[in-house]
């Protein structure tokens, strides 16, 4: 492992696509700083990066909280150049519309666009005055089509997306790399596979090629950060090869 003078942020360092994120930053020599709601959470991540000769600084974080966002990608900045801010808040949630409260609807928007315009833009500002950097957003099929059950999903997810096109097309010419990751597929985690045995029955995880692992997810992102800026990509749609699409 080569150490790098530089630092990685993870906004959402779940106990499956972050943590798979934050692992193979961590492998390529980057300082990964990783922020969830409960930083207690992130000790068994914090323990296997270390344990691997990696480096890593696990914080509580709100990212739906200016204040807090803002201190936690300073922290980053502060011990190395932030040269990676990945936003990979979920709030993946399907009501019906009628049972769609207002409270969900603002909530669902809070956590999975108003938190990554946040992230988003106190990444820039850090990343700007050296004219380089690479900010990243986790989108799902809803980025794209507004399914049933999921108004309050899709709606936050478009408006990620809007966000993501937005500052790609202002900080592109400013050598930042901005690009926004669709992950049409169900990701092999706790709780999709037993929503799959709930829906499909007890033979649904039968097939090892139905879902997509976590680390591919993460190997997505790695590819993207690799790009030459002559042919970055603005978005990646990733899925099985068993996908139906």
């Amino acid at each position: 492992m080569s150490e790098r003078n530089a630092t990685a942020a993870i906004i959402g360092a779940g106990d499956f696509i972050g943590s798979e994120i934050a692992k193979k930053f961590a492998a390529e020599g980057f300082t990964v700083f990783a922020g969830r709601r409960n930083g207690d959470k992130l000790a068994p991540l914090v323990k296997e990066i270390e344990a691997g000769g990696g480096k890593i600084v696990a914080r509580s974080l709100d990212a739906r909280k200016e204040e807090e966002i803002t201190a936690f990608l300073n922290e980053a900045d502060k011990l190395a150049p932030l040269e990676v801010c990945i936003f990979n808040v979920g709030a993946n949630v399907n009501f019906p519309i009628l049972d769609t409260t207002e409270r969900v609807f603002r909530k669902v928007w809070e956590m999975a666009c108003y938190s990554g315009f946040l992230a988003g833009r106190e990444a820039a500002r850090l990343m700007l005055p050296r004219g380089q950097g690479n900010i990243f957003f986790t989108g799902a099929t809803a980025s794209l089509r507004g399914g049933r059950g999921y108004a309050a999903f899709a709606s936050a997810k478009f408006g990620l997306r809007a966000v993501a096109q937005a500052m790609a097309r202002e900080l592109g010419p400013q050598n930042i790399h901005v690009a926004h990751l669709i992950i049409d597929s169900g990701v092999d985690t706790e709780w999709v596979r037993q929503r799959r045995i709930e829906a499909l029955g007890p033979d649904a995880l039968k097939d090892p090629d139905a879902l997509m692992p976590p680390a591919s997810v993460a190997d997505a992102y790695w590819r993207l950060y690799d790009q030459p800026r002559s042919a970055w990509t603005f978005e990646m749609e990733i899925r099985p090869f068993k996908e139906t699409w």
